[in-house]
């Protein structure tokens, strides 16, 4: 039971490198199973765009659904055009804008990136689109540049063995084991500059933050424990709400007050949070709660005047920083 527990808070505590991780192997399973089910290459002149579509629709496929499932995409363009909506109408907005939809595309590109990956690695997409390029030249080596004539003209068979081709068998062997080098030549030059960008921001991000780690580990486990205690707060609510109109209505009585945030309330609480370090605040709930509602005259004067740093991206559930 301890070791449960204990595998049970290393969980918790690396949900998001464990949730990338899920989806990276998830997505490396659906390619293979792809390739092999779904893909036939046509070995025709329409070979380049047909393995080109295999390898770039379903990684941009996979990108626009994680922007779509990620809650922090809603959170920044829910009541964005409104004309009430002053979130980036200044240089703060703008900064926290344009933070938060890098954020958003770093977690929406695991997939994606995983895709691309595997699919040079395993090399059946390149090969089809490089056979549709019969004079195009990788790495200043052409894989018919030292075989016969016909190489060149029955490139675009190469793939499809049912093919009858004049090339020896040998030679043609030999090509397409040097187009499936050159994939996964490129598939890990791919790998290695995503993770290097990838390590770049995080160290960008970590030293920009304007608290310490210690505190940063802390401002995580409040930001979880908000969470979950929003959620059942909003449903505890809702169901009084629910309930008291229901029986209002049916008993044709007048309704008990009940208080509610609000509309004004909620949109302070909704907008993207920033840290001050004027006011040791960790989320916009507890800035609304100790400023607005403690000291209305303080809402005015809350921030500090500088951008606002990465950093703040935990309290939208964020993980640019695991």
């Amino acid at each position: 039971m301890d070791k449960f527990k204990l595998l049970l808070s290393i969980a918790q505590k690396q949900q998001a490198t464990l949730g990338f991780g899920l989806v990276a192997l998830i997505t490396a399973g659906g390619e293979q199973i792809f390739s092999a089910v779904v893909f036939k290459c046509p070995c025709s002149s329409w070979n380049f765009q047909y393995g080109l579509v295999f390898l770039l629709v379903p990684a941009l496929v996979l990108l626009i659904l994680g922007v779509i499932l990620n809650n922090k995409t809603w959170k920044l363009l829910t009541g964005l055009c409104s004309c009430e909506s002053e979130c980036v109408c200044h240089f703060r907005g703008t900064c926290v804008f344009v933070q938060v939809c890098i954020q958003i595309f770093v977690s929406a590109a695991v997939a994606p990136i995983t895709w691309i990956g595997v699919a040079l690695l395993n090399g059946n997409y390149f090969e089809c689109a490089r056979t549709g390029l019969a004079n195009v030249t990788l790495f200043g080596y052409h894989p018919c540049s030292d075989k016969a004539q016909p190489c060149r003209s029955e490139l675009h068979l190469f793939p499809c063995k049912e093919f009858t081709v004049t090339v020896p068998p040998t030679e043609r062997d030999a090509v397409m084991a040097i187009i499936r080098t050159e994939s996964q030549v490129i598939g890990w030059l791919v790998i290695a500059s995503i993770m290097t960008t990838f390590l770049l921001l995080t160290c960008v991000a970590r030293c920009r933050s304007p608290i310490s780690h210690v505190q940063l580990k802390f401002w995580q486990v409040y930001t979880q424990k908000e969470n979950a205690l929003l959620d059942q707060y909003t449903d505890e609510h809702a169901q009084k709400l629910a309930e008291r109109n229901l029986t209002s209505f049916f008993q044709k009585t007048p309704p008990n007050p009940i208080v509610m945030p609000t509309r004004e309330e909620w949109k302070q609480v909704s907008s993207l949070f920033y840290y001050s370090k004027k006011r040791q605040h960790y989320s916009m709930l507890q800035r609304h709660v100790e400023t607005a509602l403690c000291d209305p005259r303080r809402e005015s004067t809350m921030s500090d005047g500088r951008a606002p740093p990465v950093v703040f991206d935990f309290a939208d559930g964020g993980g640019l920083i695991p």
